[in-house]
């Protein structure tokens, strides 16, 4: 049996109010628990004394019993001293997927194609109006 450090929700629809359990990890979310170590409230400020409550001396006994604690549990046990969390770092995560890359590549050569065909027109037409525009003078000569 697994045991787990977690938090249980409570608190009306919009008011969140969570309860720090020891629970089976099989358990549903708010439903049967071993034991309550604390609460969390996070509608109060962030400096407040009163946000999260822990008892640490059951912390401790849960987690020297094999207990394993929620990356959000966690969090609070570490600012409590009880136990270190190491930092996560990923360096990945605001990296755009491999579509989205593709999509910047397709765009860029479409870019890039655009402002040649541009190039070349603003380069070109200068000599290419003023034959278009001799054929017609010619054609007419012809006809008369």
């Amino acid at each position: 049996m697994a045991v787990s450090i977690r938090l249980s929700r409570g608190g009306s629809k919009k008011r969140p109010y969570y309860r720090i359990v020891v629970a089976n990890s099989t358990a549903p979310r708010d439903g049967a628990f071993i034991e309550k170590i604390g609460t969390y409230n996070p509608m109060l400020a962030k400096d407040d004394e009163k946000r999260v409550i822990l008892d640490g001396e059951r912390a401790k006994h849960w987690l020297s019993v094999g207990a394993q604690p929620t990356d959000r549990v966690a969090r609070f046990l570490d600012a409590a001293g009880i136990r270190e969390r190491a930092a996560r770092n990923n360096p990945k995560k605001a990296e755009p997927g491999e579509k989205a890359k593709e999509r910047v590549e397709e765009r860029a050569a479409k870019a890039a194609a655009a402002a040649e065909a541009a190039a070349e027109a603003a380069a070109a037409p200068a000599p290419a109006e003023t034959p278009a525009e001799e054929a017609p003078a010619a054609e007419e000569t012809t006809e008369a």
